[in-house]
């Protein structure tokens, strides 16, 4: 019998195939029923926050001086999935999104070594970079919201 020939051979003799067809159907049935499932799952997505501040320094002064500089530090490392920035009076944020699966305590160390190289480069004004781990355990993984005129 040839591969051709199988569904010729499964209409002629329908009991086989209806027979292989439940018992693929139970086990998958029994897999389903025995598979765990957490409401919880402990999902830890790896973030790295890096907050400057520079007192009474314009948005403007801090992008071109300190965040643009950050960035370009950050942008060599490793495993970096995406780099968001975020300017105000007196204060610089630049968050660091590492792909799923990377050590975040490396990457933390990572990130500070590289601030450390490039602090040279930053005014004398700032306050001393604060680089921390964002935690992100036991939050929301989506929020969703709807408005409606009244």
């Amino acid at each position: 019998m040839s591969f051709r020939n199988i569904s010729a051979w499964s209409i002629r003799n329908p009991v086989p195939s209806l027979v292989l067809f439940f018992m693929l159907t139970l086990a998958g049935i029994v897999s389903f029923m025995r598979l765990d499932v957490n409401s919880q799952p402990d999902i830890d997505f790896p973030v790295v926050i890096v907050d400057i501040s520079q007192p009474g320094a314009a948005p403007t002064e801090l992008e071109t001086q300190v965040t643009q500089r950050v960035e370009a530090a950050l942008r060599s490392l490793q495993g970096i999935d995406e780099i968001d920035s975020t300017v105000t009076e007196g204060q610089s944020e630049t968050v660091v999104q590492l792909a799923i699966g990377t050590p975040i305590d490396r990457a933390v160390e990572d990130v500070r070594s590289s601030i450390a190289q490039i602090r040279s480069n930053l005014p004398d004004g700032i306050l001393e970079p604060q680089i921390m781990r964002a935690n992100t355990t036991g939050q929301d993984l989506a929020s969703y919201a709807r408005s409606a005129p009244i």
